[in-house]
């Protein structure tokens, strides 16, 4: 009955406002395009003032990410045919697949914090291991486990290779997905036309040098912000008979509080809460709900520098019921 009240009561958040929905369009694609356009400028300058223009292209290239994440959603704009445009536009600068990613996220949505469906659906990022099924492997699978989950590994080295490689081909994606699969390639021809088409005028040298480190920032940041969504140490995780939608976004999910152009940057993805609560309400309506509905303060929140500390939660302790890392485990054990 609270449950049902809860979600129901979000509903009046959902509805697209196409005023906001363009304005932040805008903005974020144009404010990525100048930043691109001053890098390319200075260049001729100084390629260092140009790398320190990097982090706002990443930023702005973060905010093109939430706009697509919310069109896969189809909560951008009431028009599908519109979500699927935007979305596809913005996948180009992503370098995310559209398709084959919508689907993918669509699964991590209905399997987030379940224990028993953790591999139909999730990732590295989102997912984890109990502590008991750590402990149950081998010495070179806790090896590879605690070098991929390192974050240096995870957080800094993986994300470029994922969006500038992994992504290129059909890595995770299920063979029977055919559509989705054949849109990756097309996909890949598209950003060949375009960025191959910018060589001729600027020079590859140019284009690599801009793009990359935006590609690269953008990446970094942007899996960090999803990863610590599920990482806090207070998160919970439940076996699938006592999985529930709700109890899992407000236990499950965290509400990651960042100063205000950070906040601007990712569009409000931090309230990760509200978000799995009811994925059809508009990144730039989360806030306002949270805000509104008082049952949705009491949930696992972050500051910047839990967020970044986050990530090393990345095991299940069934028997203390909450997550912990690899060092308090080893602990634990020399204790």
């Amino acid at each position: 009955m609270g449950n049902s009240h809860i979600r129901r009561r979000t509903k009046r958040f959902q509805t697209p406002v196409l005023t906001d929905s363009l304005v932040q369009a805008v903005t974020s694609l144009g404010g990525f395009f100048a930043v691109c356009a001053a890098m390319y400028a200075l260049l001729g300058v100084s390629v260092l003032a140009a790398f320190a223009l990097a982090p706002i292209g990443a930023g702005f290239l973060v905010r093109i990410f939430i706009i697509q994440h919310d069109c896969g959603h189809s909560s951008f704009f009431r028009s599908q045919r519109a979500n699927r445009l935007l979305g596809l536009a913005c996948s180009l600068l992503t370098l995310t697949p559209y398709a084959a990613w919508r689907r993918q996220h669509a699964g991590h949505h209905s399997v987030w914090n379940d224990l028993d469906r953790r591999n139909s659906g999730a990732d590295i990022y989102s997912a984890c291991l109990t502590v008991k099924e750590y402990q149950a492997l081998t010495l070179r699978q806790r090896w590879w486990f605690r070098t991929t989950r390192h974050p240096v590994v995870a957080n800094v080295l993986l994300p470029p290779l994922v969006f500038l490689v992994l992504y290129r081909v059909p890595f995770d994606t299920p063979k029977t997905w055919r559509r989705e699969r054949r849109s990756i390639y097309l996909h890949n021809a598209a950003l060949l036309a375009g960025y191959g088409g910018l060589v001729p005028f600027l020079g590859i040298e140019a284009v690599l040098t801009v793009q990359l480190p935006i590609a690269s920032l953008g990446a970094i940041a942007g899996v960090w912000l999803f990863s610590v969504q599920h990482r806090a140490q207070t998160t919970v995780w439940v076996r699938h008979e006592d999985w529930d939608p709700v109890v899992a976004s407000l236990r499950g999910s965290t509400l990651l509080r960042l100063p205000a152009p950070l906040q601007w940057f990712t569009g409000n993805i931090g309230y990760h809460h509200v978000h799995h609560l009811n994925p059809h309400i508009p990144n730039y309506r989360l806030q306002a709900c949270h805000d509104a509905l008082s049952e949705l303060h009491h949930v696992p929140t972050l500051t910047l520098g839990d967020g970044l500390r986050a990530t090393r939660f990345v095991l299940w302790d069934e028997d203390r019921g909450r997550m912990t890392t690899l060092r308090d485990l080893e602990c634990q054990a020399a204790a």
